[in-house]
């Protein structure tokens, strides 16, 4: 996906993943100049944050990342403008009942960034993509799960990053407050038949 991100700064914290080192690589590719994620508290602040949360079933949140994304968004409101997209798990729709606290920890997730898109708007836009089972380079998804995706695939990282650069570009400024589920219609319901 190509968007105009020329003159813009953005900072990537959290976890490193497929998906995450994807969303770098756009970043760039777009025109985005990346600034460690060190610079958050005391450095310039980014015009876009985004968010990396763990996207395996442990269930290991840091509550660092939703502690920066208050204080980006902070930031961002005292300079006029700014973006904050969070990149989960969609089992923070939809629980997954053999990971509870997984499914959990990921729900608070979504409703920390819910929370604070209506804190930070109009200044600032917070989103989500909400990813489903994503088959990297250590292996596909498990056919188990994948037996509730309706397109009966796993999802390839760039499908996740597309929607993170949706969420970022800046012709996009009617969405806050949303988590797109990237996750081949897994969050729609239960797909199989009885």
């Amino acid at each position: 996906m190509k968007i105009d991100l020329a003159g813009q700064t953005a900072v990537l914290a959290g976890a490193r993943n497929a998906v995450s080192d994807g969303v770098a690589a756009a970043l760039k590719r777009n025109g985005a100049s990346l600034l460690p994620a060190e610079k958050i508290p005391t450095g310039p602040t980014p015009d876009l944050l985004v968010l990396s949360h763990p996207l395996d079933l442990s269930a290991d949140l840091s509550p660092a990342l939703t502690e920066t994304a208050r204080q980006a968004a902070a930031a961002m409101a005292a300079r006029g403008a700014g973006r904050i997209v969070h990149i989960l798990s969609a089992i923070g729709l939809v629980p997954m009942r053999r990971h509870e606290a997984a499914s959990a920890a990921m729900a608070a997730a979504i409703a920390s960034l819910r929370v604070l898109a209506m804190q930070a708007a109009p200044k600032v836009l917070v989103n989500g993509v909400a990813a489903g089972f994503i088959d990297t380079e250590n292996g596909a998804a498990d056919p188990a799960m994948l037996s509730h995706v309706p397109l009966a695939r796993g999802g390839a990282a760039d499908e996740v990053v597309n929607a993170v650069l949706f969420l970022c570009d800046p012709m996009n400024s009617y969405t806050v407050g949303q988590v797109l589920a990237v996750d081949g219609g897994w969050a729609a319901g239960y797909g199989r038949d009885f």
